[in-house]
């Protein structure tokens, strides 16, 4: 035992150092840029509140308005138990991701190297401790998912704008809040995101609650039916939309590297998920009781109620928040991006705004071509989630310390609850396999199925995915 404590006090004082290097350099930036404390307040976070607010708020965006249609597939009580199995499974891997992170980063400031002006990342990490083809795949997974979650985002935007104005079509939405999310380019880092994640996560708030109650006011709809779990391919895509909901934390990493003592970060994400219950349980249920097998045609919440003031307000709060959740994604692909062009150690801003904005061009692209707010959740959800957040961690973790070396001079032992190494690998391989055959393999099946029918039904490129045909015009004769 005394080895093992030895090892771990001599990893502490290099994440320390590493960690105060990163304080005195931004402490040297605020200096510099003669920054005021007002400022510096809404502008620059790193604390553990400012983690849980991004995790909360980055976690439950658009995908709040299509729970509902997901419970519609899996009836309620499946509903609500794949909710909660799916939040705890999220948290756990989001905790592998945080000792991982911990593990490489002691590792390296062991061999005193500096991290002052360089953003750590998860691919970084998988190349770190397992080497570069580790470091491929985890790269060529979470861009894609992060470029993905970018389009989803931007396709919710089209989709609620509509509910407010529809005089333009969903697609020239797109085209507008395209140009819109693109200033997102001009946010440095996760660090910057203290005000936007603290309005975002009030946003999603005030939404969800508007939902449950408006739901409730409206009571249930004239013959209502509540037929779910129908056919197997709706039940598995809604499994894997919640798949998706509760794999919100490819940023995880980022938001760590942001925070002044990372190793804080631990439980942050399970916190935050238990606050997320108290707003996707509530709305998602009290929608499907009022609404039943209608929200199947309704992948949208928002276009079941009545427009309300409150409803408006609802709209243009997710739509705020949106941007915000655009930016969440779209910030780890900007520093990918950085570092191919050589930019990432650039401190002019507007310099890397400008070799930012090819990234938000194919995200752009993307959400014209597959408008399918709903679907592609699933879709994305069971390709891309799956593999990214939930069986990527749990089997590099599992690697990392497969031998008794590794373990032994740990930087995070086992947690509490937790009673050994052996159960920590149970959990690991359980998770492995069932994400791999039941969200990969049969959410696949499911979440390709619809989304193929949603592109022979409304075609690529679709002009205004799910609207209300208009109104013929009666014929002279």
């Amino acid at each position: 035992m005394v080895p093992n404590k030895q090892a771990e006090e001599a990893i502490v004082p290099g994440e320390m150092k590493g960690i105060n290097e990163q304080e005195q350099g931004e402490e040297e930036a605020g200096v510099d840029q003669s920054m005021s404390g007002f400022k510096n307040f809404l502008w620059h976070g790193g604390s553990a509140y400012d983690a849980w607010f991004s995790c909360a708020s980055n976690q439950v965006a658009q995908v709040l308005l299509t729970l509902p249609y997901s419970f519609s597939q899996l009836g309620m009580l499946s509903g609500v138990i794949l909710q909660v199995f799916y939040g705890l499974l999220g948290s756990w891997t989001a905790y592998l991701i945080s000792v991982l992170y911990v593990e490489y980063r002691a590792r390296k400031e062991k061999e005193n190297v500096s991290f002052k002006n360089h953003v750590i990342q998860w691919f970084e990490v998988l190349d770190g401790l397992l080497g570069p083809h580790w470091k491929a795949v985890g790269l060529a997974f979470n861009c894609t998912f992060l470029l993905f979650g970018s389009v989803i985002q931007l396709i919710a935007c089209a989709s609620n704008i509509y509910y407010i104005n529809d005089h333009l079509d969903k697609r020239t939405w797109t085209y507008i809040f395209g140009a819109c999310c693109a200033t997102t380019v001009f946010i440095p880092s996760f660090h910057n995101y203290r005000i936007w994640s603290f309005l975002g996560l009030a946003m999603t708030t005030y939404t969800a609650w508007y939902l449950a109650i408006a739901a409730l006011v409206h009571g249930q709809a004239e013959e209502v039916v509540h037929s779910g779990p129908k056919k197997l391919v709706l039940y598995f895509t809604g499994a894997t939309n919640i798949l998706y909901t509760f794999g919100g934390h490819a940023v995880t990493v980022e938001i760590m590297h942001a925070m002044w003592r990372p190793r804080k970060f631990k439980y942050i994400y399970l916190f935050a998920t238990l606050y997320v219950f108290t707003l996707t349980l509530p709305s998602a249920a009290a929608m499907y009781w009022a609404f039943g097998d209608q929200l199947l045609n309704h992948s949208n919440a928002f276009s079941l109620l009545p427009r309300t003031r409150f409803r408006d307000a609802a709209v243009i709060l997710m739509l705020i928040h949106q941007f915000i959740t655009f930016g969440f994604a779209c910030t780890p692909l900007y520093f990918v991006w950085e570092k191919v062009v050589g930019m990432h150690d650039t401190k002019s801003i507007c310099l890397r705004a400008l070799a930012r904005l090819p990234v938000v061009i194919p995200i752009w692209f993307l959400a014209i071509i597959f408008p399918f707010f709903g679907p592609i959740n699933s879709a994305v959800g069971a390709l891309l989630v799956s593999f990214t957040v939930y069986i990527i961690p749990a089997l590099a973790h599992m690697l990392t310390y497969r031998k008794a070396s590794a373990r032994q001079n740990a930087a995070e032992k086992p947690p509490f609850f937790m009673p050994s190494w052996t159960a920590m690998y149970i959990v690991n391989l359980f998770i492995v396999v069932w994400v791999f055959v039941v969200g990969f393999g049969f959410g696949g099946w499911a979440s390709m199925t619809n989304f193929i029918k949603q592109v022979d039904t409304f075609g690529l490129f679709a002009k205004c995915y799910q609207c209300k045909p208009a109104p013929s015009l009666p014929h002279n004769h």
